[in-house]
């Protein structure tokens, strides 16, 4: 048997792209005929201490009326503006997925994470946050919140970091299937040949992103 197809995906809890890249990936993979391996994978755009956006600001609803908002109606998902001010840094949710990983449901944690904050508007950067959550999602909240007091996976995220800049990951999300690199949020078409073409040679495609040094 050949070995499956592995799609890494670099996001952001914070980055709207992220989330509406579910429903392309979603699309791509389904019916293929293809084992298909899927590993979300941390980045922070606005790592402690640089400044977060805040929703009140000008640039945000800008860039959400211009790009955010036009595309999520044409891939039919609801998503809002959140209203938090400002926007939570994200490593503390990432140190959270590493222990989600470890147990098997790091798929379903960045969901979630996506759906509390552009769906229902939840502070992510908030530790009972962060624990009702991956309550919902059947990890034990006792340990979870436990890790998170302890920092225990603190070390692995900082590896998950490193591992980014290893890929010269500058925006999410950023897809890597095989030798094939799409930055921004893929046409379905467009990951599904990736995916059956996951031997073929680097190919960079652009899109619709959140970037270190401008978008979202």
């Amino acid at each position: 048997m050949s070995d499956p197809v592995k799609i890494q995906i670099w996001s952001d809890y914070v980055c709207p792209f992220c989330m509406l890249a579910e429903g392309p990936l979603e699309e791509a993979t389904k019916d293929l005929g293809a084992d298909i391996e899927i590993e979300w994978k941390p980045f922070e755009l606005r790592p402690h201490p640089q400044p977060t956006l805040r929703p009140e600001d000008d640039y945000l609803p800008s860039i959400w009326q211009r790009a955010v908002y036009p595309m999520a109606r044409r891939l039919g998902v609801g998503i809002t503006l959140p209203t938090v001010s400002p926007q939570p840094y994200t490593r503390l949710a990432f140190e959270g997925y590493q222990y989600a990983a470890e147990q098997g449901r790091g798929t379903e944690y960045t969901r979630r994470m996506f759906r509390a904050f552009f769906q229902e508007d939840q502070d992510l950067g908030r530790p009972d946050v962060l624990t009702a959550l991956a309550g919902e999602i059947g990890l034990d909240t006792d340990e979870f919140r436990a890790v998170l007091d302890d920092g225990t996976y603190r070390g692995a995220h900082e590896d998950a970091l490193r591992e980014a800049a290893a890929h010269r990951i500058q925006s999410v999300p950023t897809f890597l299937i095989g030798d094939t690199r799409i930055e921004g949020v893929p046409r379905t078409e467009q990951l599904r040949k990736a995916i059956l073409d996951a031997q073929a040679g680097q190919d960079i495609v652009h899109g619709a992103a959140c970037g270190t040094e401008g978008g979202c």
